[in-house]
């Protein structure tokens, strides 16, 4: 992407930052909460809908709709049969930048913020597997789709699995990156997984100690999960940085990780009502410094096989954790030769 790309995108991601900021979710209760907001929320989304910005040449446009509760943030670009790009942590809808206008040349590309992160609102709860598929659910319904292509990252993954599940009507395939699912950890990781799941389950202490040093937190968690941590340059890790340092943001993007004993208890209620019979590809990283170096066999593919019927595990080369922003052709051949087009 140029620099003048780039550019405009920090120009209109500084401009919702603006708007969004003081936007107050009440946990006591929510449906009264969007009741008495829903108003000017409207007015907001009426004001700032359709600011577009180019990548590669390529047209996409910044959009606010209320979904359960809370106001979500998503890009759009593109025309056909619609494919949706979930992001993990602690990334936005910016990690697909390099993937998205390959796609938007035949479908239409769908990038929601998850709830809490990004542009969008910052509720105490809703961070499980469940909560977070039904704003999904529901930002699809509205922009009236009834069948997605669906492809996830990191805890992103959790809410495109459980989306699958419980709406498995609405996905035509699914794919998953580099995400190790509660209740379903690959034995390699033990039996809480890494180090940082622990740590960011904690109960306010992540957020206190990395509070006015999120950049330095994000650069080192992508540091240690990277093969080419390069790939994520300084401005990137600025853009993320100024999201991140949005008031809430750092803590909900820890909710996702405190919600895991009840993702596990969900995930687990799933698969043993039905395994997932939508086809799933799983792209998995092939190198983590955080462990040493190589991966050994594909233990995400393995895992996710006791939770769905058809799935097609591949090692992704020369890749750590970021694999759409570390390796993004790779990962636009393998999507198109999945999806069949």
């Amino acid at each position: 992407m140029t620099s003048n790309v780039k550019t405009k995108i920090i120009m209109v991601n500084v401009s919702f930052t603006l708007v969004l900021i003081g936007i107050f979710i009440s946990s006591l209760n929510p449906s009264h909460t969007a009741i008495a907001q829903q108003q000017p929320q409207q007015q907001q989304a009426h004001t700032f809908n359709g600011t577009m910005f180019q990548i590669d040449n390529v047209t996409f446009s910044h959009h606010l709709a209320i979904v359960n509760g809370i106001q979500m943030h998503y890009v759009i670009g593109g025309q056909g049969n619609p494919v949706v790009f979930l992001h993990g942590f602690p990334e936005t809808w910016y990690e697909w930048r390099y993937v998205m206008p390959a796609f938007a040349k035949n479908y239409t590309v769908i990038v929601p913020d998850l709830r809490g992160l990004g542009d969008s609102s910052k509720p105490p709860t809703g961070y499980d597997g469940n909560t977070t598929a039904e704003d999904l659910n529901q930002l699809i319904s509205q922009l009236g789709f009834k069948k997605i292509l669906l492809v996830a990252h990191d805890i992103g993954a959790q809410t495109a699995f459980s989306y699958s599940e419980i709406h498995p009507n609405n996905v035509s395939k699914l794919v998953i990156m580099d995400y190790i699912f509660p209740g379903f950890l690959p034995p390699q990781f033990g039996q809480n997984g890494p180090w940082w799941f622990t740590f960011h389950q904690v109960p306010n202490l992540p957020e206190f100690l990395v509070e006015d040093k999120e950049r330095e937190y994000i650069s080192s968690f992508v540091k240690m999960l990277g093969y080419n941590p390069s790939a994520i340059t300084e401005e990137d890790l600025d853009i993320y940085a100024e999201k991140y340092s949005a008031p809430g943001a750092m803590r909900d993007g820890f909710e996702y990780y405190r919600a895991f004993p009840l993702d596990a208890v969900q995930d687990k209620a799933l698969v043993n009502q039905s395994k997932l019979q939508v086809p799933v590809l799983v792209l998995e990283a092939d190198f983590y410094p955080v462990f040493g170096g190589p991966v050994q066999g594909t233990p995400v593919a393995d895992a996710v096989k006791a939770m769905a019927q058809k799935v097609t595990g591949i090692k992704v080369p020369l890749s750590g954790h970021w694999i759409p922003e570390e390796q993004p052709q790779f990962v636009i051949k393998q999507l198109a030769k999945f999806i069949g087009e």
